[in-house]
């Protein structure tokens, strides 16, 4: 089938109830709140739960608002890179939690920029037959954290976010998009199975920046649009100073720039989903409003597109 594009029906979130503030982190490690929040954003972050309960949580959500039943998903597709377990895939647990019917459920390990690769992965669905997709980008780094590490604890955060993809006849509403990787960077934020995250913050932020940029760039030219029709920019929370410098390279104004670092820390997955919900629910983003979103994580991957919001 062709000529199908996608909405965006409705968004969802999910965080556990745990909130673990930079002084409690201070209590153990050799920081303060003031430089954490100076260096990074973050003021507090949550913590608990597993991967498949946020999502499923999330996803509940986003389909209530949606107006919507399990029966009525075609397919579920979950961003994470903190499974539940190797296998099966953390997609099925999330299916079966949902109550969602016997549709195809898949894992997509692409870091921070999951949710981004899984919303392209879903406009391809659609576009061949797929009627509606739920997609969930989801993260507990809390548990591949080592909580005596400076440079990592203060950044990581637990969280879902989830949205309800649906195809429509035409073009749709996701204008552009793009997606990159590049192999030789990988060591720069890797994790081993069984061990802990590791991240040359310094390569990162200065790679990072210089990806979003580009990406971002490239997806406004595609769309075919300036900065200046972007109602709303939505990045990655990584860290407060990446997301300034992109805007004031972009020129993007903080006012139009989702921001919920401070509150949630880097979720990965569950980021720009995270962000998403938080400006939707704050009725910062209107039905025909342009969003611009853009995320950078482990790989090292990037990916960058253009939505025009409702359904």
């Amino acid at each position: 089938m062709t000529g199908r594009g996608i909405v965006v029906r409705s968004c969802g979130m999910a965080v556990p109830d745990k909130v673990l503030t930079n002084d409690d982190l201070a209590a153990t490690l050799d920081t303060s709140d003031a430089w954490i929040a100076e260096r990074t954003g973050i003021r507090e972050r949550r913590i608990g739960g597993t991967t498949s309960s946020l999502a499923a949580e999330a996803g509940r959500q986003a389909l209530a608002r949606a107006g919507l039943e399990p029966e009525d998903i075609d397919a579920l597709v979950l961003a994470t890179t903190t499974p539940d377990a190797l296998v099966p895939a953390t997609a099925s647990t999330v299916q079966q939690l949902i109550g969602l019917p016997n549709v195809g459920a898949f894992d997509i390990n692409s870091a921070c920029s999951g949710f981004m690769f899984g919303l392209v992965v879903s406009a391809g669905l659609a576009a061949i037959g797929t009627d509606r997709i739920l997609l969930v980008g989801a993260d507990t780094l809390s548990r591949i954290t080592d909580w005596d590490d400076r440079s990592l604890a203060v950044l990581v955060g637990d969280g879902a976010g989830a949205v309800v993809v649906e195809a429509v006849d035409g073009p749709g509403n996701l204008l552009s998009h793009n997606l990159h990787a590049d192999g030789s960077l990988r060591h720069l934020l890797s994790c081993d199975i069984g061990g802990f995250l590791y991240m040359n913050g310094k390569e990162i932020f200065r790679s990072a920046v210089r990806v979003v940029v580009e990406s971002a760039d490239q997806a406004l030219s595609e769309a075919g649009i300036g900065v200046e029709d972007i109602a709303m920019f939505v990045p990655h929370q990584a860290n407060l100073r990446i997301i300034q410098a992109a805007c004031q390279r972009l020129g993007i104004p903080e006012e139009k720039t989702a921001i919920v670092i401070d509150r949630y820390g880097n979720t990965s997955s569950a980021s720009i989903p995270l962000a998403l919900e938080d400006v939707v629910s704050a009725g910062r983003v209107s039905d025909g409003d342009l969003v611009l979103f853009s995320g950078f994580g482990g790989g090292m991957s990037w990916a960058s597109a253009v939505l025009r919001w409702g359904a």
